[in-house]
């Protein structure tokens, strides 16, 4: 069966399966970009304070909307992030404050996650709280995390005030980088699982593995790899700043891989890390 075209997160709120990344995408390409990849079906955008792109996606979002009264708001999704530099209460009201105005255009947050937990527990904390405060304000619809280990999911989930549980935790993933625990431990915790990097930053679509599987399909290395992440049931951000490759990273609904490829492309695990990798940052007590 082929995977659902968005996903019911634990706030009761859908989001589409496949977004488009916004990282490195310099702002002003961004809202062309975003507004080429709404016309051609996405609807779902992944940007970031640190991409420094936020209000060039809104305004790509702002100006496709505005083009048929149609067109509702609720069809887009639009995720934005928050800086290590911004970790604690204070600074990260700010920043959501920052960040909502250059989402207002668009009215409101759809998504905001923690960039990463690299901090410590009381800013992390102080930044959950935060949050949670925006999420019942209703300007931020849902909350997360983002290169969260299972020690800081674990952190976060045993706040004695937590009142909102994280939505998703967004990290890399493909098939070289398939982290079970980590993915075991979110879906135990009811937290949707969002891959990055789905093609491994383009490090790894000449592999001859992938290659043939793509040759086997008529489809693209690129578009297997998207395809395996959503097999996994992951959440997939292909990042592409070239329109010409924004149809056919989201042209990945009508087709099933094998069993047999779905295994072949499993057992290429080898803890490849194309970025970076916070989700090993150690906890306060960790620290020497």
């Amino acid at each position: 069966m082929a995977p659902a075209q968005s996903l019911l997160l634990n706030t009761g709120r859908r989001i589409p399966t496949v977004g488009l990344g916004v990282y490195k995408t310099p702002a002003e390409q961004c809202v062309s970009l975003v507004h080429e990849a709404l016309n051609l079906g996405y609807r779902h955008i992944d940007s970031a304070a640190l991409y420094y792109n936020e209000e060039e996606v809104c305004e790509g979002i702002s100006n496709w909307l505005a083009e048929d009264p149609s067109r509702k708001r609720e069809e887009v999704f639009y995720t934005t992030k928050i800086g290590d530099a911004f970790h604690g209460y204070d600074k990260t009201k700010n920043a959501i404050k920052v960040s909502l105005e250059k989402a207002k255009k668009i009215q409101y947050i759809d998504l905001i996650l923690i960039h990463s937990p690299q901090s410590d527990g009381d800013r992390r904390h102080g930044t959950w709280k935060a949050l949670e405060e925006a999420y019942e304000a209703g300007t931020v619809k849902n909350i997360g995390v983002s290169n969260y280990g299972i020690k800081h999911l674990k952190e976060l989930l045993a706040y004695p005030d937590l009142k909102v549980k994280p939505a998703i935790n967004q990290f890399e993933l493909h098939p070289w980088l398939q982290r079970p625990e980590l993915v075991g431990f979110c879906r135990q915790h009811d937290i949707a699982v969002e891959a990055y990097s789905p093609l491994a930053r383009g490090h790894k679509v000449a592999d001859p593995v992938v290659v043939k599987i793509a040759d086997k399909y008529n489809k693209t290395a690129a578009q297997i790899l998207i395809r395996w992440s959503l097999e996994q049931g992951f959440i997939t951000l292909p990042k592409t700043a070239n329109k010409a490759r924004l149809a056919p990273n989201l042209d990945v609904f009508s087709f099933d891989l094998a069993p047999e490829d779905l295994e072949t492309l499993n057992g290429l695990e080898e803890n490849y890390i194309s970025g970076w990798d916070p989700t090993t940052y150690p906890l306060d007590s960790e620290k020497s």
